[in-house]
């Protein structure tokens, strides 16, 4: 069944490609090309079931691919031929809007093949064989009945075993880390299969045969989970040191993932030296604000001759006041409806009261990647489902990991925060994309223009006077600004540069002004991720340098809320794209 699918897919598509070269072969309009990018976006939801389920287009909800040779090949044969397709395409004759889609398929594509053929993740990464996020995402979202949702599951549970199955013999010199992770995610995934599985089962519609089978399904599904777990377990057992492969991607391959990750205007290496000298400028304004704050919180005490010294004295002494324990999901809830306030207050730009975020725990499947806090989106297919605040709770810290890191989120942090993930960052962003006329724009999220959006959100809502201009948020915001730039200097060091354990745990404490528990939480992302800990200054300088050309374009008529918006509508494109759009440079 499993090659049949495969085998009827890949020649429903590659036959369509090719009847779609003829058809189109050196016609190159804008009216083509609408066509094309129609057939592209059901080629990706082929390609990647589970990615569709993700963003609310459910045509392919009841397939859950098998990661095997066969499907491997089907998948090269497809991107190779719309790489084809995308050459009988050229700038002079689309559109500007189009044009830019047609830059993001390209770019899409030529990763897609890159990963595959170069990156080989599949290999060395067993984190990446999960079915707990799908499952979940299908019985929690509210798209289509319950009775609905349990039939399109039951189709993939039949597919679990060989999942698992395949996932066990594409794994060749894994990384400790990541198969440390992989364990850890999979335990999570168990979870999403107890007892509430079964209560939605029992108090659904289905037939007595139909919940039997579901049960049978979620019983194999735990077994091969288990199974993956303990196949895992035996790897961590057996494998000696030198057996592992190192997490770090040396030069080569940091060079080229930075290239179809980021799609920037600066090379891995430009943006690594531009975030060296902002740190320097960083400190420098942090030492100020250190020394006006220093009678207020140091009293008569002589200010130390180095000015990090002072800096991180005086942080210490704002980061005692922070929320307690308990209630650290609880004042996140609470600040947003302020940021709506204040963002509307002061026309930065539009919300949409009609789209609702819901703060809740981070799910089990989603913990042990070293992120506190993230949103997770509906998609472009799903306007009008629940964004989610995902939140870690410290319930399995100690009092002292606790305390550290409601010291690192502390007052003020905590806020910037929830600037960073709410509003007006990635949840309003997000929501913008979603209503983007260009679904490509949409649906080909850019990192590093998502993650840029909500680092420049930071600082713009504090130069239109967020937090009344104390000096202690200026100070804590310079630190957590200081965050993003060094979370590039980390990565490059790290995965270039061989930078070892103790030089970064020191470089973050000490450069960064991080907490313990927060460098800790860092170093484990580092070895977990590659090169996406460098969008967020990417992003940000890519997005503040294009709103300074725009002022400068415009003059006195320059709106910032104007700015926003029109830089939001284009989706989440590449900064890059978007300066061409909103600058209306040359081809």
């Amino acid at each position: 069944m499993k090659i049949m699918f495969k085998k009827v897919s890949g020649i429903f598509i590659l036959s369509f490609c090719f009847l779609y070269q003829v058809s189109f072969s050196g016609v190159r309009g804008d009216k083509e090309f609408e066509s094309f990018k129609d057939y592209y976006i059901e080629s990706l939801w082929q390609l990647y079931p589970d990615y569709a389920l993700s963003v609310g287009y459910h045509k392919y909800d009841s397939i859950l691919v098998v990661p095997d040779d066969a499907r491997r090949k089907w998948q090269l044969e497809l991107l190779n031929s719309l790489l084809d397709s995308l050459s009988n395409y050229k700038g002079a004759s689309l559109t500007k809007n189009n044009l830019t889609d047609l830059w993001m398929i390209r770019d899409q594509v030529n990763s897609d093949i890159w990963s595959l053929t170069e990156f080989k993740s599949y290999k060395w990464n067993p984190s990446n064989y999960n079915v707990g996020g799908s499952f979940a995402e299908l019985l929690n979202s509210q798209y289509a009945p319950l009775d609905i949702r349990l039939r399109t599951m039951n189709s993939r549970f039949k597919k679990v075993h060989e999942y698992y199955e395949a996932a066990k013999k594409n794994i060749d010199k894994p990384t400790l880390e990541h198969t440390e992770l992989a364990v850890i995610q999979s335990k999570g995934a168990l979870s999403v299969f107890g007892e509430s599985f079964m209560d939605s089962v029992n108090v659904s519609g289905l037939t007595k045969a139909e919940k039997a089978e579901i049960a049978k399904g979620i019983s194999m599904a735990k077994e091969s989970i288990s199974g993956y777990i303990n196949y895992l377990e035996v790897i961590l057992k057996n494998t000696k040191e030198t057996e592992w492969r190192s997490y770090r991607l040396g030069k080569e391959l940091y060079d080229q993932k930075f290239k179809y990750d980021i799609v920037s205007e600066y090379t891995a290496e430009q943006i690594y030296e531009k975030a060296v000298r902002r740190k320097v400028e960083l400190h420098s304004k942090m030492a100020e604000y250190a020394r006006k704050l220093w009678p207020k919180y140091m009293g008569n005490q002589p200010i130390p001759g180095e000015d990090k010294t002072a800096i991180r004295q005086v942080i210490d002494k704002i980061s005692l006041n922070h929320v307690h324990r308990d209630s650290f999901m609880i004042s996140i809830e609470n600040q947003i409806p302020e940021l709506v306030k204040f963002v509307t207050e002061h026309e930065l730009i539009f919300l949409d009261p009609e789209k609702p975020l819901v703060v809740r725990q981070t799910p089990g499947y989603m913990e042990g990647s070293g992120a506190g806090a993230s949103i997770s989106s509906p998609g472009p297919y799903d306007k009008y489902g629940n964004t989610y605040y995902n939140v870690s709770p410290l319930t399995g810290y100690t009092p002292e990991e606790a305390e550290s890191y409601l010291r690192e989120y502390n007052h003020y942090i905590l806020q910037i925060l929830n600037i960073h993930e709410a509003i007006p960052g990635h949840y309003t962003q997000l929501v913008y994309s979603n209503n983007s006329p260009s679904l490509i724009k949409s649906i080909l999220g850019n990192g590093a223009m998502v993650e840029g959006w909500a680092v420049y959100s930071e600082l713009m809502m504090l130069e239109n006077g967020y937090g009344n201009n104390e000096e202690e948020m200026w100070l804590m915001y310079y630190k957590w600004h200081l965050r993003s730039v060094c979370n590039t200097i980390l990565d490059y060091s790290v995965h270039v540069l061989e930078m070892p354990e103790k030089v970064a745990i020191k470089f973050l404490t000490e450069e960064a002004f991080q907490q313990e528990a927060e460098a800790s939480g860092k170093w484990r992302r580092v070895k977990l991720s590659q090169v996406q800990l460098t969008s967020y200054f990417t992003g940000f300088s890519e997005i503040y340098d294009l709103r300074t050309d725009v002022m400068n374009k415009e003059g006195d008529d320059f709106s910032l809320r104007k700015f926003h918006e029109q830089f939001l509508s284009y989706g989440s494109a590449p900064v890059k794209y978007i300066k061409k759009l909103m600058l209306q440079e040359e081809n």
